[in-house]
């Protein structure tokens, strides 16, 4: 028996020093963590780190707009749906950080032009639920920031070519995306239909508006896509309005930035555009970083035509 209590010392020994070692080493790993102090039985003192929690429960705002257009969170259902898209992008820490860091190079030109053309200010969120403020194409073939398919870019007067796509154009683009808005602004009279409409169409939500006899869109029963989409914009908002909220702490110098431009006018044909660049003392590859809308390895103009063609300083 005596034998049999040696060992059971012995073990119970062997596992609280490694009960000691482990919490040691979760110690030298987090020593910035909260800690706890452990007295032992030998009258020593540990100190255990307290491991943060893996998530966080947010205290969502009680109010929150889109374009001036309060949305009804007093509604649990529209609440669930607005929580939804706050903790989708929340935690999606990867994509919601480099869309901060990338919204540095682009929001102003963005803003400029919704300032100019009368749309507000929210819409630039559009332009990030819709492509991440990336030039990326879509299974159905819409591309660009704002993402017009072919026809609906010709319909707002972007130039589509074989050597020229201007719904790769930032300027141009957010041009045209004004003009859709304020076309739908004056058949709806709201801008929260207007930016559901610009993913299911104007005759699209006007049908469903005329078949389930409601205008509010949160009254609407709509597909997947549309129905999150509002809210999927206002979360983008709440994200980049309250970021250190959610847990964004960028400072401005890890921000990306745009390098000064120059501007080149451009008003005979161009056979080979990287001879072109090095001639004016670039590459091809700054040429097709900040000119996206060239899509050849050359540019036909036609008489009368002008381009402007963008290399940095």
């Amino acid at each position: 028996m005596q034998r049999f209590h040696l060992i059971v010392i012995y073990t119970l020994i062997a596992l609280l020093i490694g009960v000691v070692l482990f919490q040691f080493k979760l110690l030298q790993e987090a020593s910035e963590q909260p800690q706890l102090t452990v007295n032992t039985s030998d009258g020593n003192q540990i100190r255990i780190t307290i491991p943060d929690k893996r998530v966080n429960i947010f205290s969502l705002p009680d109010k929150v707009n889109f374009a001036g257009e309060e949305l009804p969170l007093k509604d649990p259902e529209v609440r669930e749906r607005f929580e939804r898209e706050i903790y989708v992008n929340a935690y999606w820490e990867s994509n919601a950080i480099l869309l901060m860091k990338r919204a540095n190079k682009f929001l102003p030109t963005i803003e400029k032009i919704l300032k100019e053309n009368g749309v507000p200010e929210d819409f630039k969120y559009l332009a990030m639920a819709e492509s991440n403020l990336l030039n990326v194409v879509s299974p159905a073939g819409a591309r660009g920031f704002w993402q017009f398919m072919d026809a609906t870019a010709k319909e707002y007067n972007l130039e589509v070519s074989k050597d020229v796509d201007e719904r790769y154009h930032l300027e141009k683009s957010t041009v045209a995306a004004c003009k859709y808005l304020k076309k739908a602004y004056a058949n709806f009279g709201n801008w929260t239909s207007v930016a559901a409409s610009y993913n299911m169409g104007i005759s699209g939500l006007s049908k469903r508006k005329n078949e389930q006899r409601h205008n509010n869109y949160y009254d609407l029963w709509l597909n997947e896509e549309t129905s999150r989409y509002i809210f999927r914009i206002v979360a983008f908002k709440e994200l980049f309005e309250n970021s250190e909220r959610y847990g964004f702490e960028l400072p401005k110098e890890e921000l990306y930035e745009l390098p000064t431009l120059r501007a080149l006018q451009v008003q005979s044909s161009i056979p080979n555009l990287a001879d072109w660049a090095i001639k004016h003392g670039s590459s091809y590859k700054d040429l097709k970083i900040h000119n996206p809308w060239l899509r050849s390895t050359k540019l036909n103009v036609s008489k009368g035509k002008t381009y402007t063609i963008l290399l940095p300083v």
